[in-house]
């Protein structure tokens, strides 16, 4: 199967249109024209991943590795030290980023891991009805994302609507309709901001709750006739 045809089948299922403007999702490494016949599904790309691929592999990312404009190409540096060895054995590489995440990520994460109903989805954030003790909630956050504890900013002891938006959301603080919002990176600025606009907040982590990526995608791609693999992709930070 030519990389064309599944970028075409990729598309239909989450639009490459939808990113956002400073994505950069879509064909990233390789030849539409090439054929392939094994796919690996991770959330990034990282040295070791590509040492142990097949060469003529297509490799789908949820994170771009080309992100921003790439003015030289020094291979000793990132990323150009991991473009080399794709190009050497010949790897592809489509990105699926913030268009998946409207179209599938936080709707799985919000019903498949967290085991909430959407009560009303705006773009990036998909709306929960909980209706719960912020502490309570806060432990089954924690322990659906199986994190060793919950990071939070406690503004309101009670939780009756979340806002929920994977990765990194933070940006998004004062257009939610929400006492409480679930997401990633949140950073000490924006929890001073959100203590000041009364909003609650846990953080769910970026790898946390983007991890699904690989297992939401192999559905979708298991009926092609193609070897579909799920890479061990590793959180890059560690709980000591």
């Amino acid at each position: 199967m030519k990389i064309l045809e599944i970028y075409e089948l990729l598309n239909e299922l989450s639009p490459f249109g939808l990113q956002e403007p400073w994505d950069n999702s879509g064909l990233l490494v390789g030849d539409f024209n090439e054929d392939i016949t094994t796919v690996t599904l991770s959330i990034d790309v990282d040295e070791e991943l590509i040492d142990s691929l097949e060469e003529k592999t297509l490799l789908i990312t949820h994170h771009p590795l080309i992100f921003g404009g790439l003015k030289q190409l020094e291979f000793s540096k990132y990323p150009a030290n991991l473009l080399y060895k794709m190009i050497r054995k010949n790897i592809s590489n489509i990105a699926m980023h913030t268009n998946f995440d409207q179209t599938h990520l936080n709707d799985y994460v919000a019903t498949e891991i967290l085991g909430y109903e959407i009560v009303q989805k705006d773009g990036f954030v998909a709306y929960l009805d909980i209706n719960e003790e912020f502490d309570n909630f806060a432990k089954k956050v924690a322990s659906a994302f199986t994190l060793p504890h919950a990071k939070c900013v406690k503004a309101r002891d009670f939780v009756k609507r979340a806002a929920l938006t994977t990765g990194s959301g933070c940006s998004l603080m004062r257009s939610l309709d929400a006492d409480c919002f679930l997401t990633g990176d949140i950073k000490y600025h924006d929890a001073m901001e959100a203590k000041s606009i009364n909003l609650s907040l846990i953080d769910i982590g970026h790898y946390e709750s983007e991890r699904f990526f690989a297992q939401i995608l192999q559905k979708h791609l298991k009926n092609l006739g193609l070897k579909v693999i799920i890479a061990s992709s590793e959180n890059p930070f560690t709980y000591i």
